[in-house]
């Protein structure tokens, strides 16, 4: 399992030696942030097989920052495995590794502003969404203090409302997306964030010729230990779920209704053909579960309220980030070894789908 970083700067150098020792053709984008230890932080992403290639296979690491370790090791172990030769004429693939270096680097969900990027993805010249349920609980789920007795407090009314209006509305109201509370959890931004301008650039720049492309996108957090759920963001009655579970499996769930996830408003796959108009684009996000959904939002809290009111550098932070580190991701080889025998199995069939 050494295709399984420590942390996000030994992600980058196994990823940057892998992708050279195929041949790939690197470039990066900088973030003009630093990591935790000073270290630069940047979005790195390899490109392999002809640049006028009309059919694409894309695989996607760490929107979602934390979540990183997962996609970073599938991208490694497939450039070592050689999964490229697979590729069959006129066919590429484009890696993007750590989508948002600085939660990465920091060990966190959201990015350098606090914004979620799987909620950035809207269209910021009208009026943003509204999330009145999110509204109710705000100051429950972010309170300014951290004690324990804040923690029981607040965690009391959190769980009377959750009695009150169920589980699934409760991480709905919670992780649906909101863009009126900019220290609060899965805060959506109010612009269009770095990591969205730059996946959007090298997206555009590569893909401009193809003329079909599968997408892998990988996350953990949510579902049961070590099971990667193929979530497509398409409804069922779309034509473009049938075609993508057809590559993906019948395991495939749909965002809407019936998968582990919250319906979501600002998505990345639901906004790259827009992007691509010229092509015929079908999308995985693949995610992997590793603690219980109390444990991750007892996670998310704590480092909600380090980055919005305590300090990120004192005694304190290091246990705070050992909390994210452990509900995104295990050292465990039984689960290192599923997450990665479902990773490479889900790259070999998105490339396999242009075949």
């Amino acid at each position: 399992m050494s295709c399984f970083a420590e942390d996000f700067a030994h992600a980058r150098v196994q990823f940057l030696e892998s992708a050279r020792a195929a041949g790939g053709e690197l470039d990066r984008t900088v973030l003009e942030r630093k990591g935790p230890n000073g270290e630069e932080l940047s979005t790195d992403f390899a490109w392999l097989g002809p640049r006028s290639a009309a059919r694409v296979f894309v695989a996607i690491s760490g929107v979602h920052g934390v979540e990183g370790f997962f996609g970073s090791a599938v991208q490694v172990e497939w450039l070592r495995r050689h999964e490229y030769r697979r590729m069959p004429a006129d066919t590429a693939a484009l890696l993007i590794h750590a989508a948002n270096p600085f939660g990465f680097a920091w060990l966190r969900r959201t990015n350098e502003d606090n914004v979620d990027l799987n909620r950035n993805w809207i269209d910021f010249d009208r009026p943003l969404p509204l999330n009145p349920q999110y509204a109710e609980i705000a100051a429950d789920l972010c309170p300014t203090t951290w004690t324990r007795e804040s923690q029981v407090e607040t965690g009391v009314r959190l769980t009377a409302w959750r009695e009150r209006h169920g589980m699934r509305a409760f991480q709905q109201a919670v992780s649906g997306g909101q863009w009126h509370y900019p220290k609060g959890l899965f805060y959506g931004g109010a612009t269009p964030s770095w990591s969205r301008r730059t996946l959007t650039r090298i997206l555009q720049s590569y893909l401009d010729g193809a003329g079909r492309v599968t997408i892998v996108d990988f996350h953990t957090g949510l579902g049961p230990y070590g099971y990667a759920e193929p979530i497509v963001h398409r409804r069922r009655e779309d034509p473009g779920f049938a075609r993508t579970r057809a590559w993906i499996g019948a395991a495939a769930t749909s965002l809407y209704g019936e998968s582990t996830s919250a319906e979501l408003r600002g998505d990345m796959l639901n906004a790259i053909p827009a992007l691509l108009p010229q092509a015929e684009i079908d999308a995985v996000a693949l995610e992997c579960g590793v603690l219980p959904f109390d444990k991750v939002g007892a996670a998310l809290r704590a480092d909600n309220w380090l980055h919005a009111y305590g300090d990120p550098e004192s005694a304190d932070a290091a246990g705070i980030r050992n909390l994210m580190r452990s509900a995104f991701h295990s050292d465990d080889p039984v689960w290192q070894g599923m997450a990665l025998g479902q990773g490479l199995a889900a790259c070999r069939a998105a490339l396999g789908a242009l075949s």
